[in-house]
Parts: structure tokens; sequence; C-alpha cells
């Protein structure tokens, strides 16, 4: 659910917010903190390797575990926070010993349900099972690709995929993307879909909000000078003077396909996804 302000402003006209009134609780767990070393897009050298970091405001990182890790042992939803790192909502769990954990928060959770991880967990959100065991059309999230490895694929906001077959030792998964990939059978899931939905439909309204997110700002090709981008050059406002648009390093911009080919989990597709 997204939240919209009054225009008070030109940037506050258009801004929207994801709404957090379904968040429990401010300040997070300090024993699961970590801080966080910034590089600003830097490499060993001090060289940019990536460009448009820098800034941002400060944040702590925060472990996540899995309820892998505790296979049989119920845990208890205690708080639904936001975490500034990504962009679904973490859920505390607190087991029977008070071990507390953080969790992917799932849609529609709820401070006092219970989940667990099991071979034969039942059918219900935030409950994590082998895909084996997982009916089809199922939404399912935080996917293993190597079963023991905890969840790597579906983990962003919003995202969900669903099991369209079973054969041998593979479960065939319709990812978020459209992409139809197998995965091995007895790799671990977790029932339901990512929290904060809206998250993609939120409009950031104005600059100063990007660089709280620690994202500089990017200027266009056609801007510079012909020896910065081969988009620059030229009086007033010109074309870009080129069959295709071409990134700073003159390679294709747009409409290449960027995967290596061969390469070797090109087995594992079923279907690629659309443009």
């Amino acid at each position: 659910m997204l939240k919209v302000y009054k225009p008070t402003t030109q940037s506050r006209r258009k801004m929207s917010v994801v709404d957090f009134s379904v968040l429990t609780r401010r300040q997070p767990e300090k024993s699961l903190l970590v801080k966080i070393k910034r590089h600003a897009g830097r490499d060993k050298t001090g060289q940019i390797s990536v460009r448009h970091q820098g800034g941002g405001s400060k944040r702590h990182y925060r472990l996540l575990g899995s309820l892998q890790q505790r296979p049989g042992a119920k845990a208890k939803v205690t708080q639904i926070e936001y975490d500034p790192n990504r962009s679904a909502f973490l859920a505390l769990v607190e087991f029977a010993d008070k071990q507390k954990m953080y969790l992917l928060a799932w849609e529609g959770v709820k401070v006092g349900e219970e989940v667990v991880a099991e071979e034969k967990a039942e059918i219900k959100p935030g409950n994590r099972l082998p895909m084996a065991n997982i009916p089809n059309g199922i939404p399912i999230f935080d996917l293993e690709i190597q079963p023991g490895q905890a969840g790597k694929l579906v983990r962003s906001a919003g995202a969900s995929a669903t099991i369209v077959a079973k054969e041998e030792k593979w479960v065939q998964v319709k990812m978020p993307s459209g992409e139809i990939r197998r995965l091995l059978k007895n790799g671990w899931a977790s029932i339901g879909q990512v929290s904060n939905v809206s998250h993609s439909a939120q409009r950031i309204g104005k600059a100063g909000r990007k660089r709280h997110m620690g994202i500089r700002p990017s200027v266009r090709g056609k801007a510079m000078h012909p020896d910065a981008h081969p988009h620059g050059g030229g009086e007033g406002v010109n074309p870009i003077g080129l069959k295709y648009p071409k990134t700073p390093w003159g390679k294709h911009a747009l409409g290449v396909r960027t995967r290596k080919k061969p390469k070797y989990s090109d087995k594992m597709i079923i279907q690629r996804r659309k443009k």
C-alpha cells in the first residue's frame, strides 16, 4: 500500500512512499546487527569501478537466518521491521529457547503466528519445506539453487515463483521474469510471496531522496563532449548520430543479450524470459 503526500512543494506533488503502518517496530535487534564498510563504487586501487554510487544514509546490516538452520523447531513472529539494505521487510522470530533470527517477511505476515521448516510442513505462508513436497501452482520464494546452501532466488519485494512441473530429481519453476527453470527437487523453498508488494510502484519525487539511498547523479551521454562518450559532441541539441545507442565504452547499450554463451547453467533453462 502506498502513501501519497499533499502537494506542498513541486517535489512533493507526485511523491509516494510505502505505507509502513504494517511494521511493528522502529529499532532493530542489536544482537543481529553488523557494521557495513562503504566503498562508494571504488575497487581496491581506489578507482571507480561502479559508477553513480556514494554518500547516502548510514546503515547497519541485519544478519538474516533461515528456518532450515533449526529443522522442526517452531518459531514465533515477534516483530515486523524495515530493512534499509533490501526492498523487502524483515520478520524477527523467536524460538522456544529464546534464540532470535531475522527472516525475509512474507506478504500477510502477522505478529504472533508460528512458522516451521519441516519435510512435511503445512502448506501455509512462511513455512519452509523441500520443493518436492510443494504442490504445483503454490506461490513460493527464497528458493535454493544447491540444497543446503540457503535461499538464493526470488527474494526481492513482491516476488514469487511457482512450480509448474516435476520430473525425476528436478522441478520446473516459473520465475518472476517468466523464465522456466529446472531446480533440484530436494532444494527448499518458503511458501508465499515476499512482503512489500507496493515497493516497485512508489515514485521517488526528488533528487535528494536518491542521494539518501546512496545513488549519485547520472549525466546523459548527449550532454558530454565526444572524448567522454560516443553520444557526445555536436552543436546544441543533436541526435546521437549512430545506428544504435552505445555505452561509454562503445558497446551496444540496448537490446543486446549480455548472458555468456555457452554458460554452464544453460541446460537448466527450459524457456527463456520474455524481452
